[in-house]
């Protein structure tokens, strides 16, 4: 997803996002939304979330 996509669903959730960085950017949504802020933390493999809406860019 692109950067400008994200930034638009962050403004729906009241997020301020600044010049956060893409992954700061998605584990804030994660915790916005009461899931799990586990974007890019090495987890992708064990998480369980294979529905997740990030799983694509998450490592």
């Amino acid at each position: 997803m692109k950067l400008d996509e994200i930034k638009e669903i962050a403004k729906q959730l009241d997020i301020k996002t600044g010049k956060m960085k893409k992954a700061d950017l998605i584990r804030a949504i994660q915790a916005a939304e009461k899931n799990d802020a586990c974007f890019e933390t090495g987890n992708a493999d064990s998480c369980g979330q294979d529905a997740c809406l990030w799983r694509e860019d998450c490592k």
